[in-house]
């Protein structure tokens, strides 16, 4: 549980119950309770809305931080083509106006206190999901059918506005097994990729923003509360510098910036833009940011930090990063690395905290996805948060088991079934 404590200057300035309430954009805090190591501004020094569930016991979860209304079961895996046709007929509770969510709906549901399997395991011993299991229906990727235990992709409504992999369209979803937005291939040389599909209904305004330029260098959305720093840091750093940089932080007449979570850094991305399509970072040109050379010496746009700790059965040494510009990775192509988009702007993934990144040359993961580690930052202030203590875990170079209060304890899962 998080506790109040004087943090010094970590003190923010809270918006009123009364303005919380009127928020059209509320973002569920990412409910991770843990600080890795000593570094102040982590994810679990600030609390904000806790996710808070209603099970309406008639198939329907309400969320009653954000008003959205989402069916409990996904069923069984169903191609994209399918899960949208699927949102007209659906009665699920005795409403008829379902819709497959947005990435930003679908994103609402994340929580990332959970625990990244190894993606060779075969077995999900000891971890524990990005989404409530005890509220809604969840199931590993089958490994009896061939499947990873991390095939738990949930798809939206949001296709990337360009390409991915080998010119393939894509559709955006998240991955509640291993705690992940990806840009997905809706068909390959294999045929059409199969996903789990919630649906949504109510609050027709979430995820859409309000920015308003406060022509002090700042910007406000007045969808979430939150105000961000209009320029970004202009240069790389590695995490723990990132976190320094924030706590040290005095711009506009205040000192209490922070860098954002992982939900609130995911609330800006504009999915409708894209290096390839806008010539530009996924986010509105309110916002200046930073064009860089990326591994191919193309123009392209930075990956950006969060405060917010992967955790994974290995380690607790890589944080949340989201890609603005290509979410690049080295595939293997006839016998050769290839660099491509793997996964589209606006992907969520993970880099180590700190080290060399010339020690992994291509990438790590399945689609070798680039490690920069000297990763951009864009800062925030305000919101429904305020400052608390957290217990701290040791960085561990390996981990097996989620600390205490991170997943370690047995829960029961509701298991996906036929809907």
């Amino acid at each position: 549980m998080k506790h109040v404590a004087t943090l010094g200057a970590l003190a923010l300035c809270l918006l009123s119950p009364s303005a919380l309430a009127e928020l059209p954009y509320q973002i569920v805090d990412t409910n991770q309770t843990s600080a890795y190591g000593q570094g102040l501004g982590q994810d679990a020094h600030f609390v904000g809305a806790s996710p808070t569930y209603r099970d309406n016991d008639d198939g329907t979860v309400s969320d009653t931080v954000t008003a959205l209304m989402w069916t409990q079961d996904p069923g069984e895996k169903i191609t994209y083509a399918e899960a949208v046709k699927r949102a007209s007929s659906l009665r699920t509770g005795g409403y008829n106006d379902w819709r497959l969510p947005t990435i930003k709906e679908l994103y609402s549901l994340i929580q990332l206190n959970g625990v990244d399997p190894d993606p060779k395991a075969n077995s999900s011993a000891n971890l524990r999901p990005f989404i409530d299991d005890s509220v809604f229906a969840f199931a590993y990727g089958d490994v009896s059918k061939g499947e990873r235990i991390i095939d738990a992709q949930y798809v939206s409504a949001t296709q990337y506005v360009s390409t991915t992999m080998n010119q393939n369209d894509t559709v955006f979803g998240v991955n509640f097994a291993d705690g992940r937005i990806k840009g997905y291939p809706i068909k390959n040389r294999r045929g059409e990729k199969t996903f789990f599909a919630l649906y949504v209904r109510g609050n027709p305004e979430y995820g859409q923003n309000q920015f308003v330029d406060n022509q002090d260098g700042t910007i406000t959305d007045e969808a979430t509360g939150l105000t961000w720093m209009k320029a970004d840091s202009g240069q790389g750093m590695d995490w723990p510098d990132a976190l320094a940089y924030a706590g040290s932080a005095t711009f506009a007449g205040h000192s209490d910036w922070r860098l954002p979570n992982a939900k609130e850094l995911q609330s800006i991305i504009d999915y409708s833009r894209s290096p390839d399509t806008t010539d530009s970072a996924a986010i509105d040109p309110l916002f200046e940011s930073t064009a860089i050379a990326n591994e191919a010496g193309q123009k392209d746009f930075a990956h950006y930090w969060t405060n917010t700790t992967h955790v994974s059965t290995r380690s607790n040494r890589a944080a949340t990063y989201f890609a603005f510009g290509r979410s690049l990775g080295w595939m293997g192509r006839d016998g050769q690395k290839q660099l491509m988009d793997v996964h589209g702007a606006g992907s969520q993934r993970s880099d180590p905290k700190t080290g060399d990144p010339a020690k992994l040359p291509f990438g790590r993961g399945p689609q070798g996805d680039v490690v920069r580690i000297n990763n951009l930052v864009r800062l925030v202030r305000g919101g429904a948060v305020e400052p608390v203590d957290a217990p701290i875990v040791e960085q561990s170079a390996r981990q097996r088991r989620a600390p205490p209060g991170e997943g370690s304890e047995a829960r029961p899962q509701r298991r996906a079934r036929s809907q």
